[in-house]
């Protein structure tokens, strides 16, 4: 499909630079089979039904933004991929003034060697030392806001709690599952009081998750990697919950995406750990998920054309047209939406 089908107008000042206090007063736009609603996120309940299932990622967000020098040259860097212990894959502002080999101080006795540079532009970064990279990454690093943010405003001491999800466990994330960023406790507890239930799967998300689309047509964008897990144990209890007639609904785009890189062709999840890089549009054949809570994303975004395949196209276009309209946050810190293709 051509790329430009995915476009639309958003006005500048519909994109959040912070989110709602508290988290679950988002306002939240249900589309249920092509019928759209307006509600709010503490309203959720209210659209899930006893043994129904949400998945959560319980990935966290590091300090992955780094600024150094080398030499006289100033150089950023975004870490977007663990490659090895001591080595990450890093997307590089000033790359061109970089070369394999050289060293790039990142202060706080942190500093790193530029050793490969890839097809993308993304540098592998081996850090030097005996400390985990985790560890220096706390002492020099910033959190990685999204580009759309950053460009607006300094990422400050607040953001170090408003762009980490209350799931968040296992450590190697540089961008937030941002549809878990609206719940809280008390939403978690009258969920619970309804008998919906909720599992964790981790996908580290990448900081190619903000890259644009550069190609004409979708047949011709190659997709990011990105690391995940779903154990053994979570995947036997996603399938009894389909068994029993619940919906499984992904808080997340990372989550489907992982969720439909387990399923088989029988309906089932299977245990997956490894990477992946699924690609979802319009005509893709969903294995598992029957639903799907997300905030709203970027005209042209592989993450725009998940969700037009999973509601199609059109009723997408026509509920973004809502959303603008009606004056919905987009983007991180944004809005929710409620995505049940079934209409139940």
């Amino acid at each position: 499909m051509r790329v430009d089908q995915f476009d639309f107008d958003l006005p500048p000042e519909l994109i959040a630079l912070r989110p709602a206090v508290p988290r679950d007063s988002a306002r939240m736009l249900v589309n249920r089979a092509g019928q759209v609603a307006d509600h709010h996120v503490r309203e959720l309940p209210d659209f899930l039904r006893e043994g129904d299932c949400l998945v959560f990622n319980d990935t966290r967000v590091i300090p992955a933004q780094l600024t150094g020098v080398r030499g006289e040259a100033r150089i950023g860097a975004t870490l977007h991929k663990r490659e090895g212990l001591r080595s990450w894959r890093a997307f590089i502002r000033n790359g061109k003034r970089l070369r394999e080999g050289d060293r790039i101080d990142f202060g706080h006795a942190v500093s790193a060697m530029a050793c490969e540079r890839a097809e993308d532009g993304s540098w592998r970064l081996d850090f030097e030392g005996e400390e985990q990279v985790e560890v220096l990454l706390e002492r020099a690093g910033t959190m990685p806001l999204p580009p759309y943010i950053a460009g607006k405003r300094q990422t400050d001491a607040q953001d170090h709690s408003d762009y980490q999800t209350m799931f968040a466990r296992e450590a190697g994330a540089v961008a937030a599952p941002t549809a878990s960023l609206h719940f809280t406790d008390d939403l978690m507890a009258r969920l619970a009081d309804r008998g919906v239930l909720h599992e964790r799967l981790t996908l580290h998300v990448g900081a190619g998750t903000f890259l644009p689309v550069k190609a004409d047509d979708t047949a011709d964008h190659r997709m990011h990697a990105e690391w995940g897990r779903i154990t053994a144990d979570t995947a036997e209890r996603l399938n009894a919950v389909r068994a029993r007639g619940g919906r499984v609904i992904a808080a997340g785009t990372t989550s489907l995406r992982l969720l439909e890189s387990a399923a088989r062709e029988d309906g089932r999840v299977a245990a997956f750990e490894g990477d992946t890089a699924i690609f979802i549009t319009p005509g893709y054949r969903f294995r598992f998920i029957n639903g799907l809570m997300t905030n709203f994303h970027l005209p042209r975004s592989t993450l725009f054309m998940l969700v037009s395949a999973l509601m199609g196209l059109d009723a997408m276009q026509a509920t973004y047209a809502h959303a603008i309209a009606h004056g919905y946050r987009f983007y991180s810190y944004g809005d929710s939406s409620l995505l049940l293709p079934g209409g139940e």
